[in-house]
């Protein structure tokens, strides 16, 4: 693909500047996320039926990477946009899809995902929720952990296991879970920085309507499959955007310094280089999304570079500082130590971009 901009995009990325610098800054978040749906950059690919505007991704990559290089918050429904509503109109009925695609793009309602276990995290596969179906509803069991957002959420995606005798992938199903439903419990996880952006979510005979599930009973991983895909669908532009970010402050951190070590220079430059890397690599993935029409195993690549990238970068900065806490860069990257974990691991990830990527055998 050509990897400059066409007329169309210039324009349309001139138009995304010019709002942010006019709605900056963002103030409340759910303001904030209806003022992004008011304005056109919420669900801009998905169609126009339900909320969106059947622009390109092409369209969606910039307002990702324009949002990200001015420091602006997203929508706060990422999970809804990004996972949950892609999901829906993939395997949603249309009662589903009337119900919840238009609230997810205005922010009434925000979702959270129910994947991670305790003892399920890379290996998804190794989930014990159970949902058990009784009398014409589902009844769900067991702990999901790691769920952004859950705190506020008024909806979760879950995978749970239906057939208590099933192993790995057979005997999952994928349910919309209300979270403001009895025997729904939310705890936060404070982290290394004091936040806590995570939480943990206890099911304790959550009942769940049958018009709730997703696919087929049984049929859940490939459903999981298609969310985890559109996870890391155009991702990549929000990190490099993001990344950019901080390789500017870590380059004006080094003149305010006056590094004058060639050593230090030269790594900061190599950051640079590797953040030009991560940009091709994005356009790649945008090649194959247009292409497709579905995101490919290529979005792991872009994780796994901007993941160990940023660790690194936030390490150097703190080097130049000699370990003051200067306030921002200690926090990122306390806040970096996850970058590796969440989303996928950089061993999981390696794996994928090795079986799916590259076309080598499976290692199990």
């Amino acid at each position: 693909m050509d990897l400059r901009d066409s007329p169309d995009e210039a324009a349309f990325r001139e138009g995304v500047r010019t709002w942010l610098q006019e709605n900056l800054p963002a103030g409340d978040p759910r303001e904030w996320s209806r003022k992004i749906y008011d304005a056109g950059y919420a669900g801009l690919t998905w169609p126009e039926e339900y909320g969106g505007r059947s622009a390109p991704y092409s369209h969606q990559a910039i307002v990702l990477e324009e949002f990200a290089r001015a420091e602006a918050p997203s929508h706060m429904g990422v999970i809804g946009l990004g996972m949950a509503g892609p999901t829906i109109m993939a395997h949603g009925t249309e009662e589903q899809k009337q119900r919840y695609l238009s609230k997810i793009l205005s922010a009434e309602e925000i979702w959270c995902q129910g994947f991670s276990e305790p003892g399920a995290g890379s290996d998804l596969s190794a989930v014990r929720t159970s949902i058990d179906a009784r009398n014409g509803s589902f009844v769900v069991n067991g702990q999901k952990v790691w769920s952004s957002f859950a705190h506020i959420a008024d909806h979760c995606i879950l995978v749970g296991r239906s057939d208590p005798d099933s192993q790995r992938h057979a005997g999952l199903t994928y349910i919309i879970v209300d979270m403001k439903a009895p025997g729904v419990e939310v705890r936060p996880l404070r982290q290394i920085t004091g936040e806590a952006e995570f939480n943990e979510i206890f099911l304790t005979d959550v009942e769940v309507p049958k018009e709730n599930l997703l696919g087929e009973i049984g049929g859940g991983w490939q459903v999981a499959m298609t969310t985890l895909l559109h996870e890391r669908g155009t991702l990549g532009f929000a990190l490099g955007g993001a990344l950019e970010a901080q390789v500017q402050k870590l380059v004006a951190l080094t003149q305010e310094r006056g590094a004058d070590d060639p050593i230090i220079r030269d790594r900061v430059a190599q950051e640079w280089i590797e953040l030009q890397a991560l940009k091709m690599t994005n356009y790649r993935s945008l090649t194959t999304l247009m292409q497709t029409g579905i995101p490919g195993p290529e979005g792991s690549v872009s994780k796994l570079h901007w993941s160990e990238q940023n660790q690194r970068l936030t390490k150097l900065a703190m080097e130049i500082l000699e370990g003051e806490d200067d306030g921002y860069w200690r926090h990122q990257q306390l806040r970096s130590r996850g970058n590796t974990i969440e989303a996928g691991t950089s061993e999981i990830l390696r794996s994928i971009i090795a079986e799916r990527v590259l076309g080598l055998p499976r290692s199990r």
